[in-house]
This record gives structure tokens, C-alpha cells and sequence, in this order.
């Protein structure tokens, strides 16, 4: 993402009537210390998002400036123990559905009927399961008879893992999936529940919801799947990294995937510059040399 200069320290991000005053310097802190816990670039138009988000953590620590809340989580160790992760769910954006950016399941889907073994996946940005379940049901469908094998599903956001590991979802929402597949793979809710939709236990079953942050120096939940991978769903996620980031973590993840497994990624991400890595196999799909 590209930043202009920040705010100067000391000055007032507009909109008096705020809650909580936000000053430029305020801004900044915040952007660094994203930066260095996520890798999350927020440009200069985050501005209200922030104060919007991290407004809700001041009110519930019961603290009364940014100022006070940005250096306690700097400078009390208990504080941020007990807040930091809660400061990292606020500021990642969690946009998904079941479904979403379709073109990819058929690809996986014929990909998937053709390996000899159960296949072993990963979906790096779980967030509330829609694109996790997407994924699953995908699997059983190609496998038909045989063992469809298990997804590993992270993201770095506590909570939308709770979410997903729920796998409850309103009815309209996951409509996307089809009347044959909300038959075979959801249950429907009653009486208090009516209009919601959970996820079957035999689906849920492939499925292995943990946090993850990409910026860890090692991932041990994937210590047993280096060069096994067949497939990896990161998508939308490299957007919020600069580019040495990227290349960065697009080498970790190449390194568990194992000769021709695919790599697939958001609609605006681009990485034909990893050529030594991956080949462009068809739109957002490439596949590990």
C-alpha cells in the first residue's frame, strides 16, 4: 500500500465531536505496531477505521485516551498480555462468503479428482469459515468414494475462529452453496434457530481451525507438511503486506507444498514475479515448480 507523510505529532485527526481525542502521533503508533505484530500496512485513509475499531477496546479496558491505551500496551507487560491479541482482531479486516471468487472451485475441484491419496490443504485466512466449508465441501464432492483427506484452516483473528469453529450462518447467506449442498452438508435450525444453518459434523470433521500469524518465524502446525501440501488457499491476504513481505512469505509457503500442488490467491494479487516458485496456471492460480 502506498503512504504519504503521516499526520505531524500532535495534531487532531478531524471530527471533534469524537469520543476520544486522536492525534496524528496516535495514528502512527498504531500503524507500527501493526505493522510489527501483523505485517498489516494501514495507509493514511485507515484513519477513522482505527479510531472507529480501537474507540470499542478503550471502552472496554475503561481507559480514557488512545494516548494511555497505545502505551500501556507498549509498556505494562500484564496489559498486553491480556490485550494485545484483542488490539490485533480489531484492526484485520474479515471479508468473506461462501463461495466467493467461484471460478476457483471447479479448477480445485478437477485438481482434487485426479490425485492418487487423500489430499492435505491449507487455507491460510480462515476468517469466519464461509471459504474454510467452500473448500471442505469441495473436497468430499471430488473425492466421491474416497478419502477426501483434511484442511488445515488459520487465521491470526481470535475471534473469527470461534466463529468458524461454530459453523452456524444465516440461511441467505449460505444459499450461495446450492439447495443439493445445503441438504448434504447443513443442518437446519428450528425454533430459536430458525433461519440459521450449521455446518454437519462429518464436514466439520476435515477441518482443523487454529491461530496462525504468517509473520511468526515458524509455523509448527505445518512442521509435519513440509513439500506435502497439494493445495493452498491465500487469498486476500497479501494485499495488506509490502512486497518484501510477500516474497517472503510466498518462499515459507512454496517450501510446504510439494511439486505441481496449487496455490490460490485473491482477484487483485499478482505474483508472476515469483517465477523461480510458482507458474501462472490459469486466472489467481498458480503452481508450485
Amino acid at each position: 500500500m502506498g503512504a504519504r507523510e503521516p499526520h505531524a505529532p500532535g495534531t487532531r485527526l478531524p471530527d471533534p465531536e469524537r469520543e476520544y481525542e486522536f492525534h496524528g502521533a496516535d495514528f502512527q503508533r498504531v500503524r507500527d505496531r501493526i505493522y510489527e505484530l501483523a505485517g498489516i500496512r494501514l495507509g493514511d485513509n485507515k484513519q477513522n477505521m482505527v479510531y472507529s475499531r480501537l474507540s470499542r477496546r478503550l471502552r472496554a479496558t475503561r481507559i480514557d485516551s488512545f494516548a494511555e491505551y497505545l502505551a500501556r500496551l507498549d509498556g505494562d507487560p500484564a496489559f498486553r498480555d491480556a490485550e494485545q491479541q484483542e488490539f490485533i482482531n480489531a484492526l484485520t479486516t474479515n471479508l468473506t462468503s461462501f463461495y466467493r471468487e467461484a471460478h476457483h472451485f471447479p479448477v480445485l475441484s478437477q485438481f482434487l479428482a485426479g490425485l492418487e491419496s487423500p489430499a492435505r490443504g491449507w487455507c491460510a485466512a480462515a476468517s469466519t469459515g464461509e471459504e474454510v466449508y467452500t473448500i471442505a465441501m469441495t473436497m468430499v464432492e471430488a473425492a466421491g468414494q474416497r478419502d477426501p483427506g483434511s484442511l488445515l484452516a488459520t487465521d491470526i483473528d481470535t475471534k473469527v475462529l470461534e466463529t468458524a469453529r461454530r459453523g452456524a450462518y444465516k440461511l441467505e447467506a449460505a444459499q450461495a452453496c446450492g439447495d443439493a449442498r445445503l441438504h448434504r452438508f447443513f443442518l437446519r435450525g428450528h425454533g430459536a434457530n430458525e433461519g440459521l444453518v450449521r455446518v454437519r459434523p462429518e464436514l466439520a470433521r476435515l477441518v482443523r481451525l487454529e491461530r496462525l500469524n504468517l509473520l511468526e518465524e515458524r509455523w509448527p502446525l505445518l512442521a509435519d507438511s513440509a513439500g506435502r501440501l497439494d493445495f493452498v488457499f491465500c487469498r486476500n491476504v497479501m494485499i495488506y503486506f509490502d512486497r518484501p513481505t510477500q516474497r517472503e512469505i510466498l518462499r515459507r509457503i512454496a517450501a510446504h507444498m510439494r511439486p505441481g500442488a496449487l496455490l490460490f490467491v485473491g482477484h487483485s494479487e499478482n505474483f508472476t514475479d515469483c517465477r523461480d516458485q510458482f507458474q501462472l496456471r490459469g486466472k489467481t492460480v498458480y503452481q508450485r515448480n
